[in-house]
């Protein structure tokens, strides 16, 4: 009789730690505690999940309120302590890093193979059994994954074909402006894709500014960068401009000791002002003279170079965002520099046009180069210098985002990141799979079938991770307010007749390896076939999302004891007890 169950605790027995530490064992203690903590979790996020996903609104501890149903956002303000529960966030902040999408896919499947894993533990199977299957049916679904590529994008420039996987992506955040968003996300990336690889695409190139007021509808994608701010200067404009980038303030230097000056009579002090005055006027000068038409400082500009830049014509503009400054050096091909001078002609950079505008009430700056169809049609390219085309430049693209709430726009730059990061995705790997939960369910078949013909004990756990794959139907049911008990068979239904139909057992429409859900149905569950709908979903993601939630769930379930140290420090104070230090009594 083979008796499977993780070692009992002895009491009573040496003392192997000091005083106060916490040594928990066993199932009970450890395994089916760690797996509640990660249920609790996902149903945070599981009501998110999907186009019909409902918000969270959360407070973090600097007290910003967070409105969103982004479970990256959420899972990342919610600051989550449990051990066990912080495996399975740190697999989904991976898989952001990784595909940039699919993190609450990581989260729900993640805490569903555990959850199916603790029914198959009260029967009495071992953690390693269970992790063996586990294992077999990753490496099954993963094959049967690579079957279900319908569709590839081809043409990095054709907006269409971008749309193809960035409409989904967006409809899970901002459902009903799936078409507009990825129209403008569409736009921005084939301007910003690098023309021979693809996959040199940079997620940086593509910025995102936020201006409250107005409607979404009035987004736009401007070609090149924008700032929030207006020029410093008189000058708020300048066309085929030759352009100095300067880290340090702009202004006289300050000692950095203290010292005293004794001036004995006013001419001592009027030379003494002149001599600042004549020095900084040698500075902007020789910036006039260089051909410097802009300036652009991360630091302050004093007024006695306002006053200098105003005379000689210069666009001077504050960035005060060292972030922003060095995407500004890479769009005019520009070093910043840490001194007060003329930059050689290596360091200078150059730009087209540098305008001021408004929009909805916001002067904004807007700093680009002209496209080549925009240099063929304007009557002033001949004015462009001959070595603007020889400064190595990237392509910069700015989606101007507006609302009518901060939270608003803070969500709709979500989806635009996440559509963002899937093109990304896609330029490692282009093919696409049916999404609206039609790969889970067929990927479900295909590892229930697997297990069948699999012998020995690990085709329980198999079976497991067969039904753990309808999690994402069910939800997307419950979270569209239908009965996802009837949807769940239907799409069961649906591919399992898809597979007998092939000896023309089948004569009903919708069957197939890409049914899905339909996410517009109104009192009950109705089925889609995504590649006609046009729902389709990058199969990397995909990928990625199975193998780290079964990773994190394998890493959860093979914890068999906790040990925790007595936690450093005196003894907490209740909330209104404690108080500052230096408070009265």
């Amino acid at each position: 009789m083979n008796i499977m169950a993780l070692r009992v605790p002895q009491g009573n027995g040496p003392q192997l730690f000091k005083e106060g530490y916490k040594n928990l064992q066993g199932l009970e203690e450890v395994i089916f505690r760690n797996i509640q903590a990660t249920k609790e979790m996902s149903e945070i996020t599981r009501t998110s999940f999907g186009p019909n996903g409902r918000n969270k609104m959360v407070v973090n501890h600097l007290e910003k309120l967070f409105v969103t149903n982004d479970a990256a956002t959420i899972i990342r303000e919610l600051e989550v302590v449990h051990p066990a529960a912080k495996l399975i966030v740190m697999a989904s902040q991976q898989q952001e890093a990784e595909a940039g999408d699919g993190t609450n896919y990581v989260i729900i499947f993640a805490s569903e193979l555990l959850q199916r894993a603790e029914s198959l533990l009260r029967m009495g199977l071992h953690p390693s059994e269970i992790a063996r299957g586990y294992e077999l049916a990753l490496k099954s679904a993963l094959s049967g994954l690579e079957g279900l590529s319908t569709e590839k994008v081809g043409d990095w420039a054709d907006k269409n074909e971008l749309l193809k996987a960035i409409k989904t992506a967006i409809a899970s955040k901002q459902y009903g402006q799936e078409d507009m968003l990825g129209g403008l996300v569409a736009e921005a990336v084939a301007a910003a894709m690098p023309v021979r690889d693809p996959k040199r695409f940079n997620v940086d190139n593509v910025r995102v500014v936020k201006v409250l007021g107005g409607a979404l509808s009035q987004s736009r994608v401007e070609h090149g960068m924008v700032f929030p701010r207006a020029p410093e200067t008189a000058a708020q404009s300048a066309r085929f401009a030759k352009v100095a980038v300067f880290s340090c303030p702009v202004d006289m230097g300050q000692t950095e000791t203290k010292g005293t000056v004794l001036l004995h009579n006013a001419k001592e002090m009027l030379d003494y002002t002149k001599g600042e005055e004549a020095q900084m006027a040698r500075a902007v000068l020789e910036l006039h003279e260089a051909g410097v038409k802009a300036v652009v400082c991360g630091s302050g500009v004093g007024d006695l170079a306002l006053h200098y830049f105003n005379r000689c014509g210069i666009l001077a503009l504050k960035v005060p965002s060292k972030f922003e400054l060095r995407r500004l050096c890479r769009v005019v091909g520009a070093n910043p520099l840490a001194r007060l001078g003329v930059p050689t002609p290596e360091e200078m950079g150059y730009c087209d046009e540098i305008r001021t505008t408004e929009i909805g009430g916001d002067r904004v700056t807007i700093v680009r180069q002209w496209t080549a169809d925009e240099l063929a049609a304007s009557e002033h390219a001949s004015e462009r210098p001959s070595f603007a085309d020889r400064i190595q430049r990237s392509p910069l693209v700015t989606v101007v985002l507006r609302g009518a709430t901060q939270n608003a726009l803070d969500d709709a730059e979500r989806a635009v990141d996440d559509g963002v990061n899937v093109v990304k995705a896609l330029t490692k790997d282009p093919r696409l799979v049916p999404g609206a939960c039609a790969s889970e369910m067929e990927l479900s078949r295909l590892v229930q079938e697997a297990a069948d013909r699999t012998a020995g004990i690990n085709q329980h756990a198999m079976k497991a991770f067969a039904q753990a794959l309808e999690v994402f139907a069910r939800t997307m049911g419950d979270n569209a307010g239908v009965d996802s008990t009837a949807l769940v068979a239907k799409l069961i239904a649906a591919h399992h007749s898809s597979a007998s139909s092939q000896q023309g057992s089948s004569s009903s429409s919708l069957v197939g390896p890409s049914i899905g859900v339909d996410v517009d149905c109104d009192y009950e569950p109705r089925l889609v076939d995504a590649c006609e709908a046009r729902i389709l979903d990058p199969l990397a993601v995909k990928q990625w999302g199975l193998t780290y939630a079964t990773q994190a769930a394998l890493t959860v379930l093979q914890v068999d004891q906790i040990v925790m140290a007595k936690t450093a420090g005196g003894p907490k104070l209740p909330k209104q007890q404690a108080g500052h230090w230096d408070d009265d009594d």
